[in-house]
């Protein structure tokens, strides 16, 4: 994915990982990759993954659980 890097990049980010929740790369119930992962894939810092993550969430589309990680919910 090619990021343009002249906006904030936090909301491409997540954009995509919607668009590969929508394809079911990640099933429900499924770990979510984790911020460190993501920030590596997307060859983004640390923080843009989490904001980008959190942005889902507040969707309702992940759950976390301290110290497991982050996990797809049910549609």
């Amino acid at each position: 994915m090619n990021l343009d890097r002249s906006v904030p990049v936090w909301p491409q980010v997540a954009d995509d990982l919607r668009r590969r929740l929508d394809a079911g790369e990640w099933g429900p119930g499924d770990r979510f990759p984790g911020t460190v992962d993501i920030a590596a894939q997307y060859d983004v810092s640390q923080s843009t993954a989490q904001k980008a993550v959190a942005a889902i969430r507040s969707e309702g589309r992940l759950r976390t659980v301290l110290g497991q990680g982050s996990f797809v919910c049910e549609s």
